[in-house]
């Protein structure tokens, strides 16, 4: 899961998921990070915590990290947020690892490029919209998953 400063929408895709594999029975390793380095060590936004906390999900361990390339090796599919993320990874990607990099959003909206807007600027409304968005695309892709083993 990857978003800018891997301190919002992709510690919150990270619970999210690790939910999931749990009440879907898979066995994944799913991990965060951002395309910056600016919260390197920080836990996730306080906002963010708050809103996964009330859906019973504890993401207050996560610290932010930025990506490295052994993770375009390490992972199967590597989701991010928007299309800035995707073009960032890109850059950095060799052509094999290139298909591995997705939206987050590509098998619940397949096709329509939905991304993830950024709710760090935002109030509890903006952080309430990316759990809802999230919560739906990790579902269809766990879904994508269970289907795929």
């Amino acid at each position: 899961m990857v978003c800018m400063g891997n301190i919002c929408r992709s510690p919150m895709a990270q619970g999210i998921m690790e939910k999931k594999v749990k009440e879907y029975g898979l066995n994944i390793i799913v991990d965060s990070a951002g395309t910056i380095d600016y919260h390197e060590g920080e836990p996730p936004d306080n906002r963010a915590q708050a809103i996964m906390k009330a859906q019973g999900i504890d993401i207050s361990r996560q610290r932010a990290r930025q990506i490295r390339l052994q993770d375009l090796d390490t992972f199967d599919y590597i989701f991010v947020m928007d299309h800035a993320n995707y073009k960032d990874l890109l850059r950095i990607a060799s052509p094999e690892q290139r298909d591995k990099i997705k939206l987050i959003t590509d098998y619940a909206w397949p096709g329509k490029q939905v991304e993830v807007p950024d709710p760090y600027y935002g109030g509890r409304e903006g952080f309430q919209n990316t759990f809802n968005l999230l919560n739906t695309a990790c579902d269809a892709i766990a879904h994508h998953l269970v289907e795929e083993s």
